[in-house]
C-alpha cells in the first residue's frame, strides 16, 4: 500500500492521530454488550464525537480509527468524519485481538511517517500543536506526555525528574513512579514496522524505548478523563455539561 508523505507540523501541518478503540471494555458491562465503549454516551452523545470534536479544535485533519470489537458500529456513526470536519479512516483488528501494538502496526499504511496516539477511552485536553513540535525537534523515536498524578487517579508508572523520562512501567511499581502516562503519545512509524510479533502491545515499545533513552518526556499540567468505567462516564459528563453549558 502507498504511505503517503505528508509535511513537518513545524510548518503547520500536523500529523494524524491513531485512536487506539478496540477494546472489549469488560468493566462496562452490561453496558457494552451490544454497543462499542466509544459510543456510550456521554453528556447526550456518544463519547467519540466529543473526542473528535476535540481533536478538530487542537488542529488535527487526520484520524486513523484502530478498531476491534463491534468496530463496525463506530463505521456507521463517524462515517468519513466530514461532520466533524476531519478525514477519518478506519484499521479493523480482524478475527483476533491484535493489542495496542499489534493494531498500531496493522494501521501503518495509513498513518505516514510519524503519529499521534489516544485511547478509545481518553478525553485530553493537551495542546497537540506543542506536543508534536516538541516530538519533531527532539528527533527521538516516540514522546510520552507525562502527568504528575501521585496515584491520585490510576496508578502511577513513570519516573520522571528534571524533565527527563527515567522509567516506565505497567507493571513494576518504583519508589519514585510518581507520573503517569497520560495518553497521547507520538512515535515514528519505523519502531512498528521492524516488529516481528504480530499481537503486541504499545507499552513494549515505549519500554524498550525508553530503556534506549528514545523517548522524550513531556510534561502536561491538566489531568487527563477517560471513560473506561461507570465513574470516569458520569465525572466526564459532568465537566462537559459544565464547559458546553448543556
Amino acid at each position: 500500500m502507498h504511505l503517503r508523505i505528508y509535511a513537518s507540523p513545524l510548518r503547520g501541518f500536523m500529523f494524524p492521530v491513531a485512536i487506539l478503540a478496540g477494546g472489549l471494555a469488560t468493566r462496562l458491562r452490561p453496558a457494552t454488550e451490544k454497543i462499542p465503549k466509544s459510543l456510550l454516551s456521554v453528556a447526550g452523545e456518544p463519547f467519540i464525537s466529543w473526542q473528535l470534536k476535540l481533536l478538530k479544535k487542537n488542529g488535527i485533519e487526520r484520524v486513523v480509527i484502530c478498531a476491534g470489537y463491534l468496530g463496525e458500529q463506530i463505521k456507521d456513526f463517524v462515517k468519513d468524519g466530514a461532520d466533524f470536519g476531519l478525514e477519518v479512516s478506519y484499521s479493523f483488528d480482524g478475527d483476533k485481538l491484535l493489542g495496542t501494538g499489534g493494531a498500531l502496526k496493522k494501521a501503518l499504511p495509513k498513518l505516514g511517517d510519524k503519529f499521534f496516539t489516544i485511547y478509545g477511552d481518553s478525553y485530553l485536553t493537551a495542546d497537540f500543536k506543542a506536543v508534536g513540535d516538541a516530538f519533531i525537534k527532539s528527533g527521538k523515536n516516540a514522546l510520552m506526555t507525562v502527568y504528575k498524578n501521585n496515584g491520585q487517579y490510576d496508578k502511577s508508572n513513570v519516573v520522571f525528574k528534571n524533565g527527563q523520562l527515567i522509567a516506565y512501567s505497567k507493571k513494576d511499581k518504583l519508589p519514585d513512579m510518581n507520573y503517569i502516562d497520560y495518553g497521547l503519545g507520538c512515535f515514528k512509524t519505523k519502531l512498528f514496522a521492524e516488529k516481528k510479533e504480530e499481537v503486541f502491545d504499545m507499552a513494549d515499545i515505549y519500554s524498550e524505548q525508553v530503556e534506549l533513552g528514545n523517548v522524550l518526556g513531556y510534561e502536561v499540567f491538566e489531568r487527563f478523563y477517560e471513560i473506561g468505567s461507570f465513574e470516569g462516564l458520569d465525572e466526564l459528563g459532568k465537566i462537559i455539561k459544565v464547559k458546553t453549558g448543556k
